[in-house]
């Protein structure tokens, strides 16, 4: 018996096996060069007049591939999340499904009508009204002017545009654009909704209500492909992911393991991040303000050193000091931010706000921090401690200690762990 459905579980329905999507060994390439461009285009398009064969394999000067054999498929009802850096080929993929340009290679079959979100208001003239670019832009999409008249109403209240609907698209916001431009693409009724990083204008409200329709045109049969560079945005709205990088398909399938795998490239590459203990160099009293830090370490309930934490589970913060002579009142102070976050902190402790401070003999001594579960999600995290007296004395500080949090599915579409227990009662 099915006690309990949430929101999330309108992602998590099965999808039909029909596939409506067939990306096969698809290739594309381009020049940096602009000259080049145009002679390459001239060349391409009397070698085809004249049905002479080229070589799609072959890279000419100042070629590059943006796409190279690159295979996916898509079934009715699916939420793909398609991730990578700037420039691994996201847009470039979509404009090809769109049929906006063509691959030098491979095949791309659909099975239905395409609506592309690939641009703000694109297809919009921003010297006509908004009305008309409705009609405009719809008519595109495939609808006769008889469809856009009975969802012309639905498509104004979605977008919220109001009066504004008669004016000049150019002087529309850009969020206002986005709203309308959405707003037609999902009235269309489309097979396949193509989103790129569209929606990332728009405020919170809309947002929320973007996904809401979303939900309700996957319930429909509707399947659509995600780019966002939010990571929490994939995992909360797609059903699997595909991840590129530099053109080529690196992995594809569960949307946790290919958010992890993207995150852990982009923010870890080059990147030196504690695993074990990190040990430092000692100072001399010289060369001293009186305490250093020698090494930090997380640990386990047992004490061994861990090369990660994990969401929910218990783990202890150490970290070790060099005294050099007898000071009182020692705390000290942590700061961690997420990488490749807004910036924010996601955690603050301090030993003098907690009224944990300390008398430091001369000599070694550690401060532990005991957490009984880690409430990080999963990600990649910076540190700030320094040890300090009273507010404002600093002693030693550590700018940057980066650490990784690893968790499971349970905490895929969560920003903080919570500890709970479940009970079931029956009521009288």
């Amino acid at each position: 018996m099915t006690l309990l459905k949430s929101h999330q579980d309108t992602f998590e329905q099965p999808q039909d096996d029909e596939v409506i999507l067939s990306v096969k060994n698809v290739s594309k390439r381009f020049c940096r060069d602009l000259k080049k461009s145009l002679f390459y285009g001239i060349q391409d398009i009397a070698g085809e007049v004249l049905g002479l064969s080229k070589s799609s394999d072959v890279l000419r000067k100042s070629e590059f591939w943006a796409l190279k054999d690159v295979s996916l498929e898509l079934r009715r009802g699916e939420a793909l999340g398609l991730v990578g850096a700037n420039g691994a080929g996201k847009t470039t993929l979509l404009r090809i499904i769109s049929g906006l340009i063509k691959p030098d290679a491979g095949t791309v079959e659909v099975k239905g009508r395409v609506a592309p979100l690939i641009a703000l208001g694109a297809g919009f003239n921003p010297v006509l009204t908004g009305r008309e670019n409705v009609y405009v832009n719809m008519s595109i999409l495939g609808l006769s002017n008889e469809e856009i008249d009975e969802c012309f109403d639905q498509v104004v209240e979605f977008a919220e545009i109001g009066e504004a609907i008669d004016a000049p698209v150019q002087s529309y916001s850009s969020g206002m654009a986005a709203r309308l431009g959405f707003a037609c693409a999902i009235h269309t009724e489309p097979d396949i909704l193509l989103i790129d990083e569209v929606l990332a204008v728009g405020d919170a409200k809309f947002r929320s209500k973007c996904t809401r329709k979303l939900s309700e045109l996957r319930r429909q049969g509707t399947a659509f492909i995600f780019v966002s560079h939010n990571s929490m945005a994939i995992m909360a709205v797609a059903t699997s992911a595909v991840y590129l990088r530099r053109g080529k398909l690196l992995l594809s399938g569960n949307t946790e393991t290919i958010i992890s795998k993207y995150e852990e490239d982009l923010f870890l590459d080059g990147v030196e991040v504690a695993q074990g203990a990190m040990y430092l160099k000692e100072k001399t009293a010289d060369q001293s303000s009186g305490i250093d830090i020698t090494s930090l370490a997380l640990k386990d309930a047992q004490g061994k050193i861990l090369d990660f934490l994990t969401s929910g589970e218990p783990a202890s913060f150490c970290a070790e000091l060099k005294v050099h002579r007898y000071i009182e009142d020692v705390s000290l102070r942590i700061e961690v931010r997420e990488v490749g976050g807004e910036n924010d902190t996601v955690l603050f402790l301090s030993g003098l706000m907690d009224d944990r401070v300390f008398n430091a003999h001369p000599g070694k001594c550690e401060i532990v921090i005991d957490m009984q579960y880690v409430g990080f999600k999963p990600g990649i995290y910076t540190a700030n401690i320094n040890v300090r007296q009273g507010k404002h004395f600093i002693f030693d500080t550590i700018e940057s200690y980066r650490f990784v949090v690893k968790g499971d599915a349970s905490m895929s579409k969560c920003k903080f762990y919570q500890p709970r227990t479940w009970h079931f009662n029956y009521c009288s």
